[in-house]
């Protein structure tokens, strides 16, 4: 792959073979600085929100400000992630979030904080780091040899739950010592080493030939591959389903120190600890269980075992056995997540890495925040101890979900595009604008395999749809029932183009199963029609013909 230092290997070399390859080790051990980075601007501004006011509302709304991005700004960011360079769009939101903390620092200094500048500024750098997460993420398979991508995956998320072990009382300190002013120089600096990380890396950038997609566009057809790829859209539910069940252990945990154990804000920290160290441990055997048992086995685990400590902790009164309680489910935790990453890591191309990977992003946030919200909801009415039961029965009957929309274990295809070789016949100036454009297809099919060319073409059907086609159709002629046509449009030329250039050989294989029905001989009709001619055609004598942005589409 491009950008790697290293030849790829058989067979993955155990949990740590991802930090033998240059590019990922300088960027995962930066990356554990600007984790804690983080870690410490929630502390700091939190602290700080308590010195401006006495509202409990705006402290509150610190977290809110920094998760708000995360949200909003991660499908889009990973929409350009996918159009443009990703290393360069890591870059640019390391470089917002770090001058974005350079500049609450300096307000800091200079007396100037508010609460609702202190909001603004959480915001912003929270913008940056939604930016560069997809970009991040996303170029993960381009540092490593792809044996190593499981564990490359958990490695990321090790390097977050290191921080979360020790960043909260590590800037706790570092508030009490120097106030929350140097905790926000300290986030500045700290984003620098990953900056410089990838600023190192010398990836090999490879520019498309048409112009870029339009955001909202791109968006859209992040959305649509998700949706008609089986493999993700599986993924997306579960990370939802998951999200929604287990999130108790974060969101009551406050309570669960207070309440059940109670204690005080040590304990808390002591149990938000023992989850980040179980997190830790887990994810340093994703690799070894992916491959000994498969993903969909230790998801379902993992599902079980939540669901048992979830319960544990709602009945126990003892401090020991609820944090063993918590490591486990750290632990569970990290292994799903980190096994449903990959799974989309794998099946999605690289056209749309970025895209799918913030669409997963996004359910899990989703899933924790709404299931999070419920819970409270719920333990308010009936209690925290069955609240915890409830969620972790509810968790135990994920492995339920399994059965349904189990992760596949087959091997991954190699879906890299590879374009279709022949240029379109165009007569017409079209520009990238120009649009809709029709496509029909026909076949000659021996009416005594028509079912068998039916289940092809729904196959068929997945693909175009995947790949950027709309309202498609198949119709069978009621004079001659061997002819069939497939219909579908793009919204544009440009998006047809984009659409040919994005066919993997998976997809090349449905295309030629349904030729294969097709007699010795028969030539495959295809027909390509712009729906609505508009400025193709002089409707005055006068008017000049249009001639400008004309593509001139190069085959490789």
């Amino acid at each position: 792959m491009a950008g790697t230092d290293v030849e790829a290997t058989e067979t993955a070399g155990g949990a740590f073979a991802p930090l033998r390859e240059p590019v990922f080790r300088r960027i995962w051990t930066a990356s554990v600085l600007s984790n804690f980075s983080q870690l410490f601007l929630g502390i700091g501004a939190q602290w700080e929100m308590t010195r401006l006011t006495d509202s409990p509302t705006m402290v509150a709304l610190v977290q809110t400000a920094m998760m708000l991005p995360l949200m909003v700004v991660t499908l889009p960011a990973g929409a350009v992630a996918d159009m443009f360079d990703r290393r360069k769009i890591a870059m640019t939101g390391l470089g917002f979030s770090s001058l974005a903390a350079a500049m609450l620092a300096t307000l800091a200094f200079l007396g100037m904080t508010t609460p609702w500048v202190l909001l603004a500024s959480c915001v912003l750098i929270g913008s940056g780091v939604a930016l560069f997460s997809p970009s991040w993420q996303a170029s993960i398979p381009e540092q490593v040899s792809r044996p190593n991508l499981p564990a490359a995956v958990a490695l990321g998320t090790i390097s977050y739950n290191v921080a979360r072990s020790f960043g909260p009382a590590l800037g706790g300190l570092i508030v009490l010592a120097a106030g929350a002013k140097a905790v926000f120089a300290l986030t500045s600096v700290l984003y620098a080493p990953l900056f410089l990380a990838f600023l190192s890396w010398r990836r090999e950038h490879v520019p498309s030939r048409l112009p870029p997609e339009r955001i909202d566009r791109a968006i859209i057809g992040g959305g649509r591959y998700a949706l008609h790829s089986a493999a993700i859209r599986t993924a997306l539910v579960r990370a939802l389903c998951f999200g929604l069940a287990t999130a108790t252990a974060t969101g009551l945990a406050p309570l669960v120190a207070k309440d059940l154990l109670l204690g005080d804000a040590a304990v808390f920290g002591i149990l938000l600890g023992a989850q980040g160290v179980g997190a830790v441990i887990g994810a340093l055997f994703v690799s070894n269980v992916r491959e000994h048992i498969g993903a969909e086995t230790a998801i379902r685990c993992s599902a079980l075992g939540v669901g048992v400590a979830l319960v544990a902790i709602g009945l126990s009164r003892s401090l020991p056995m609820t944090c063993a309680a918590f490591f486990v489910i750290g632990a569970c935790n990290i292994m799903t997540i980190a096994l449903l990453n990959v799974s989309v890591q794998l099946s999605a191309p690289r056209w749309v890495t970025a895209r799918a990977l913030s669409l997963f992003s996004s359910a899990l946030t989703a899933g924790i925040g709404i299931g999070a919200w419920l819970w409270g909801e719920f333990a308010g009415s009936y209690g925290v101890t069955e609240a915890f039961v409830a969620s972790g029965c509810v968790s135990a009957a994920l492995i339920l979900l399994g059965l349904v929309l189990p992760i596949s274990r087959e091997k991954e295809l190699d879906n890299s595009p590879i374009g279709l070789g022949r240029d379109p016949e165009v007569a017409l100036d079209l520009t990238p604008r120009s649009g809709p454009v029709v496509v029909e297809l026909d076949y000659y099919v021996d009416p005594e395999q028509a079912r068998e060319f039916y289940s092809v073409m729904m196959e068929l059907q997945r693909s175009r749809k995947r790949l950027g086609g709309f309202d498609w159709t198949l119709a069978r002629d009621i004079a001659d029932p061997a002819r069939w046509t497939e219909r579908y449009y793009c919204p544009t030329w440009g998006d047809y183009l984009r659409m040919r250039e994005r066919y993997s050989q998976e997809d090349l294989d449905v295309q030629r199963r349904a030729d294969a029905f097709n007699p010795e001989g028969f030539e495959r009709g295809i027909r390509r029609r712009l729906e609505r001619p508009f400025g193709s055609v002089r409707w005055k004598a006068e008017t000049p013909d249009p001639h400008q942005e004309t593509i001139n589409y190069i085959a490789p």
